[in-house]
């Protein structure tokens, strides 16, 4: 992986399987075992975010309350901040922009 690449951690009602298709690695992986937090502290521990781009880190928008964050988004973004040693807030991104954004991801 390298600058501009993308890593997509979602629920199941994210199309991941057609986005993964679509990707440089060409299939789903699936991490069922873990939360979403916790898969973010494992890649960030070896994988720190990208400077060199503002949406380095995003998130999907509550539909009709744009500024709500759900408590799943507050976790990860404790868990970015924790790694980045610095408040990084994540990007907000409308809910179909969501789901066309990642199109390029390599996993």
């Amino acid at each position: 992986m390298g600058h501009g690449d993308r890593v997509v951690l979602c629920d199941t009602n994210f199309p991941a399987d057609s986005v993964a298709r679509q990707t440089v690695l060409g299939r789903l992986l699936r991490i069922d075992a873990a939360s979403c937090p916790r898969v973010a502290r494992a890649i960030l521990s070896v994988m720190p975010l990208d400077s060199f781009v503002e949406d380095a880190a995003a998130r999907m928008e509550v539909v009709g309350k744009p500024a709500e964050i759900p408590p799943v988004q507050k976790e990860v973004q404790q868990e970015i901040d924790r790694a980045e040693g610095k408040s990084w807030p994540l990007v907000p991104i409308e809910r179909m922009a969501s789901t066309s954004m990642p199109r390029r991801p390599i996993a």
